[in-house]
């Protein structure tokens, strides 16, 4: 497994500064956050994309993925939606991303059906442009939809190639499945994994890994066991949570962490 950090982390960092931060600290890749307010997003212009492509071949990083923020079950028309992920797509396939990230975002309104419904439907239609380009479109564990379970009901209704799954730890163990059974689910659609620490249900402030409760070990220990080589990356909700200590501090640490947590788990 290849180990990645999200940008979330470092809201605002120029890329210089990120890429700088993955080489020094032993990270491969690193999960772009695709906002308005960060270095990278889909407002780019041909020549900006160009730029940001030279400069993660030049440091020898991948881009693992871009965050997106489409949410493919909310209620609404679906064309904004649609036209939300293709660009979204546009942008990977120009930094050479093999995915992007959607939310499902429900709404409590929404009868399950129909979210179920209306996000497979959404997906589905931009399955075949993923396709052209390359790019899987990755069906996050969140919000309305932060279990395994309740993600396949999305993606066995699209049934392409080209959506699958991002598993976020901290969401299915929030939802109440352990890691066995996360991985159960998504493993057929399975794109690549979050992990992250919090203090508690309650308390959900980013923490260093492994100083929390969610059960990263186990996690890995799946992983390891059914042979599976994606990308884990390090999503640190800095963006959210003004208090909790900046990532640049933790980066080091972590990636030792994890690199622990593989070892034991080989």
């Amino acid at each position: 497994m290849k180990l990645a950090f999200s940008t979330l982390g470092v809201p605002g960092l120029p890329l210089a500064d990120v890429l700088r931060l993955a080489s020094a600290h032993g990270y491969h890749g690193v999960e772009l956050r695709a906002h308005p307010e960060e270095p990278v997003h889909p407002g780019l212009t041909p020549e900006e994309r160009l730029t940001a492509a030279a400069e993660f071949k030049t440091a020898g990083v991948e881009v693992v993925g871009i965050a997106g923020y489409a949410r493919v079950a909310a209620p609404g028309p679906d064309e904004p939606v649609i036209e939300e992920i293709l660009a979204l797509l546009d942008l990977a396939r120009d930094l050479g991303a093999p995915f992007v990230r959607v939310f499902p975002g429900a709404e409590d309104s929404q009868r399950p059906e129909e979210a179920d419904a209306v996000a497979a439907r959404r997906l589905g239609t931009a399955a075949e442009y993923a396709a052209d380009l390359g790019v899987r479109i990755l069906l996050e564990t969140h919000d309305s939809h932060r279990t395994g379970a309740a993600a396949i009901r999305v993606l066995g209704l699209v049934g392409h190639r080209n959506v699958g799954s991002l598993w976020d730890v901290m969401h299915t163990w929030l939802g109440g499945e352990q890691p066995s059974e996360s991985y159960a689910a998504l493993a057929p659609y399975l794109g690549y994994v979050q992990v992250k620490d919090i203090a508690s249900a309650a308390d959900t402030t980013p923490l260093p890994l492994g100083s929390g409760v969610l059960p990263l070990a186990e996690c890995v220990e799946v992983l390891s066991r059914h042979g599976w080589d994606g990308w884990l990356c390090w999503e640190y909700e800095k963006r959210w949570y003004e208090q909790a200590a900046p990532l640049t501090d933790l980066l080091g640490a972590g990636h030792d962490h994890l690199a622990r947590l593989l070892n034991d788990s080989a």
